[in-house]
């Protein structure tokens, strides 16, 4: 009997801790548990004293030369010193593994382990050290160029609500918001020539979500899957807004995000038109990643529904009404004086 084509499968711990086995040089010992599926699949791999990961990337998903590029910033940041999970070889000194899977080829990736922890509410030094790190990081990516996605007004804003479309209606106010403020957003950075100044590879996805803390206030950041070449102060913005939504007191946010600003400027200047792009970075991104939810995943369940992109578009909407806020009443102040 023909066995059924998929469109996505999950793999096997057992046989994937085997092949594992086979292809590196780790303990005998070792022991391979799913840790999480989503956009790729996460695998913790253990031999009680020494912890990895390895990811299987969705089929199709990435590109090998994707991954390649992936990898060989991973590895100039290790080579820099900075606290990065970075990636394995295995015996014979390959890094990335093909699967062949039901679906067509998976490729693989075998990776450090970030130790420490999940914080996902930070102390003051946390965030500083958070920014000091990403700021070293775009010490040594700006002006540097990887062959993955350029994430501008067009990855970033237009494509996303094109990816929308076929799931809901234009007429939706959601989606009237969408389109609205990703034309506003799209002059700005045009006006402020973000796209011409201060450039490099960015990681795009830095949150507490994907970064350990250890006991020092030592970070380390992975999953470097949504790297490509932008404005640096993307990753700045959409800190900024994932830190936002989790502090509820605005007070609190605000000293935090004071302390990774100034753990980052510790290591290199924002100028002041990068500093007045942050609302604007975090939005883009987070328009861009529902824009991914939309193209990603199979959405057939209860969750991507009307209320979801309520919801989802009203933290865009709150972000940004607490930025222009914040601008109306420092000209009201300054107006005082």
């Amino acid at each position: 009997m023909t066995t059924f084509p998929v469109l996505a499968s999950t793999l096997s711990e057992t046989a994937l801790g085997n092949f594992i086995k086979e292809k590196y040089l780790l303990s005998e010992n070792l022991n391979c548990k799913l840790f999480r599926t989503g956009v790729n699949h996460t695998y913790f791999i253990s031999d009680h004293e020494t912890k990895f990961v390895f990811r299987v990337y969705c089929h199709k998903w990435r590109t090998k030369i994707e991954i390649e590029q992936e990898l060989e910033l991973l590895n100039l940041l290790k080579q820099n010193s900075l606290s990065v999970s970075y990636p394995i070889s295995d015996r014979n000194g390959t890094f990335i593994q093909e699967i062949n899977a039901p679906e067509g080829i998976r490729y693989a990736v075998l990776f450090s382990f970030a130790e420490g922890q999940k914080m996902r509410f930070m102390s003051n030094e946390t965030c500083f050290s958070i920014g000091s790190l990403m700021a070293k990081i775009h010490n040594v990516t700006e002006s540097k160029k990887i062959d993955r996605i350029n994430y501008d007004s067009e990855t970033l804003l237009n494509q996303p609500y094109t990816n929308l479309k076929p799931f809901f209606d234009e007429d939706l106010d959601e989606m009237k918001f969408l389109k609205e403020i990703g034309s506003k957003i799209a002059t700005r950075i045009k006006e402020r020539n973000l796209l011409e100044n201060k450039n490099g590879i960015v990681h795009l996805d830095i949150w507490y979500d994907n970064l350990s803390v250890n006991n020092e206030n030592e970070i380390t950041i992975f999953d470097f899957d949504n790297c490509g070449n932008g404005s640096l102060i993307l990753d700045v913005g959409y800190f900024c807004k994932q830190l936002f939504f989790i502090e509820s007191d605005k007070n609190e946010y605000e000293l935090k995000a004071k302390s990774f600003l100034n753990g980052y400027q510790k290591i290199r200047n924002l100028s002041e038109t990068e500093m007045e792009s942050i609302p604007d970075a975090g939005a883009s991104i987070f328009v861009f990643y529902l824009g991914v939810q939309a193209q990603r995943f199979d959405w057939s369940n209860i969750f991507f529904t009307e209320n979801y992109l309520k919801m989802y578009v009203g933290r865009i909407r709150n972000w940004i009404d607490y930025y222009e806020q914040k601008i109306t009443v420092a000209s009201s102040d300054s107006m005082d004086l």
